[in-house]
């Protein structure tokens, strides 16, 4: 089978591939805007406004990269941005370091913050992490106001120089207004690049669904905290070009109020993507002087005019545009292109059962979900855990999973003692999943979702993002999906979306694959389809299946071994004959006591 996306494909072809259209004038915009300030007509104050835009929307630029990219709150951006003010300031007034290394002293110190924030996420998340963020700016503002010695109060610092370049001191604002341009554009290509890479994937994926993200093989803890570090990163860098710009600064310049404004940039212009943030502070920042000529009540007109569009437009205004060119755009044809059939045969001459639980409980309080359960599953088998509604089976596979740390027990995958490991590191061992209730990314293409799973650390597949793409190619051709690889998965009937997760999980080279309740909400026609898939994943070499499900024909189609649990323990173990016909598990499904059904 050909390859698909092989390296025949030009850079220059698979660059333009990456632009939507309604980027291109944006782009050509963006290559005029640098010669503006040459053009001798615009003020000094103009040209105040202009600087003021440029170094603000490095700013807001991180904030697409930790709240668009990421969907972590942060409200201290403000922060960030003035230690590396206040790093410039005090580098160069205070200190006598040159302009540059002030700089990189102040990326180093606001990125070291993020990352200490970013740290504080292993614990807390939405509401609680906009608190905690919040407190963080207020922090700042404290120390800068009240640590007179260092900060030098309300007084703030004055005589901020400009930086130089090759000698040339840049004292005229154009040049200077040039140079935080220049620096603007790429912080701009930069992050238009990120979501296409293993990190910008691992981001997105941690933005739509954390939970399927870390269970997919995501470090989402390693994600949160580099998302909070760059972002921070790329405030202090706005925050040093802002010092040297306005060669004035002090805290009421780094506020919480001005940590709400960066955020209303963002989410103005359409906080996921870096175009959508530089419109966002633009226009954030032009709309006061165009509504000046109301004199007394502008304020209030800028309020209301921020309040309509972002109540009209709730992914901005990029995401509006963007909406707008797929509504008159024609829709691509799918290609029809050749990929290699799926690998999922696993090389092992080891005898022993790839898992093994011994004693295993999960009590929440009083209530013993899981109740002393021991099992092995052998390799290259088709295992299934049965029984009633609420006897424990998916708080089993929760706990085999690792999003549950189980009261007692152990639990050996390949002879290790995973107990402890958190589910990103079970995926990197091999282990695979789906869920009851379908957990995909939605924002994200079938293939982005596939590829998320195709990226884990266990794949021989390193050879970068063309070979993740044929895998995650494969795995969709291996459920017939492939001519929806570029869809929306939100968009997907359900059926599909239930094979896209299996397509996920299996990209990712398992060699067990967790799968709970995989015919849960599909039809007749959709289940006889899942029969098939799991008889053809079951005739892959070394493959293991742990499956839960509620279909005993299913079951019976293509399980090896059956274990039955009820109210948290183990009642039955055997083959599909054997335990079908137990006492007890006839009694767990029909009420009965078991010796009336015996």
């Amino acid at each position: 089978m050909t390859p698909h996306g092989g390296a025949s494909v030009s850079a220059f072809a698979r660059l333009r591939s990456r632009i939507p259209a309604p980027v291109v004038p944006v782009l050509l915009a963006l290559l005029v805007l640098p010669f503006v300030p040459f053009v001798h007509v615009l003020s000094s104050y103009a040209l105040n406004i202009f600087m003021q835009a440029s170094t603000f929307a490095v700013a807001v630029l991180g904030l697409a990269v930790v709240l668009g990219y990421t969907g972590q709150m942060n409200l201290a951006q403000a922060a960030f941005f003035g230690i590396g003010a206040y790093a410039v300031g005090l580098g160069t007034v205070a200190w006598g370091l040159s302009f540059w290394t002030a700089l990189v002293v102040g990326v180093i110190a606001s990125s070291a913050f993020g990352c200490v924030v970013g740290l504080t996420t292993i614990r807390l998340g939405g509401r609680y992490l906009a608190m905690i963020t919040i407190a963080c700016q207020q922090m700042f503002d404290f120390v800068m106001l009240n640590w007179v010695e260092f900060s030098r109060g309300p007084d703030g610092i004055a005589g901020i120089p400009r930086p130089s370049l090759f000698g040339h001191v840049l004292a005229d604002d154009r040049e200077y207004l040039l140079l935080c341009a220049v620096v603007l554009y790429a912080v701009i290509f930069a992050l238009w690049w990120l979501p296409d890479t293993r990190l910008g994937r691992d981001m997105k994926a941690v933005r739509e669904n954390e939970l399927a993200a870390e269970v997919t093989g995501v470090h989402t803890l390693r994600v949160k905290v580099i998302a909070f570090t760059l972002s921070a990163a790329l405030a202090g860098v706005g925050g040093a070009f802002y010092a040297a710009g306005f060669a004035y600064i002090s805290p009421d310049n780094f506020n919480f109020a001005r940590s709400i404004e960066f955020l209303t940039m963002a989410l103005l212009g359409g906080s996921q993507s870096p175009f959508g943030a530089g419109i966002g502070t633009v226009l954030l920042i032009l709309l006061p002087e165009w509504l000046r000529f109301l004199k007394q009540i502008y304020l209030a007109a800028y309020g209301l005019s921020v309040i309509l569009i972002m109540v009209f437009m709730p992914e901005g205004i990029w995401g509006l545009l963007c909406a707008a060119w797929q509504r008159i755009a024609k829709p691509q044809r799918a290609s029809a292109v050749e990929v290699p059939r799926l690998a999922l045969d696993i090389a092992t001459s080891d005898p022993a059962p790839i898992l093994r639980v011994q004693d295993l409980k999960m009590h929440f309080g009083g209530l013993k979900a899981v109740d002393g359960v021991d099992l092995q599953v052998s390799r290259g088998t088709v295992h299934a855990l049965i029984g009633p509604n609420g006897s424990g089976k998916t708080t089993t596979l929760n706990v085999l999973n690792g999003i549950y740390k189980p009261t007692s027990g152990r639990i050996f995958i390949e002879s290790e003692d995973v107990t402890a490991l958190a589910p990103h590191d079970r995926a990197a061992r091999g282990v695979g999943r789906t869920f009851q209730n379908i957990r995909l990314f939605p924002a994200l293409s079938a293939l982005e979702n596939v590829m998320v799973g195709a990226q884990r650390r266990n794949n021989p597949i390193r050879a970068g993002d063309a070979a993740l793409r044929e895998r995650a190619l494969s795995a969709l051709d291996f459920v017939g999906l492939l001519d929806q690889a570029g869809t929306e998965v939100k968009n997907l009937p359900y059926g599909h979306r239930r094979l896209v997760e299996i397509a996920r999980a299996l990209a990712g080279h398992p060699k067990l694959l967790f799968l709970d309740e995989p015919a849960a909400g599909l039809n007749l026609t959709e289940k006889g389809e899942l029969v098939v898939l799991l008889r053809r994943l079951r005739a892959a070499h070394g493959l293991t299946i742990f499956l839960i499900e509620h279909d005993m024909k299913l079951i019976e189609s293509v399980a090896d071994r059956i274990t039955v649990i009820n109210f948290g323990k183990k009642i039955a173990e055997g083959t599909p004959a054997e335990v079908l016909r137990h006492p007890e598990v006839i009694a767990a499904y029909l009420g009965e006591p078991a010796h009336a059904a015996a």
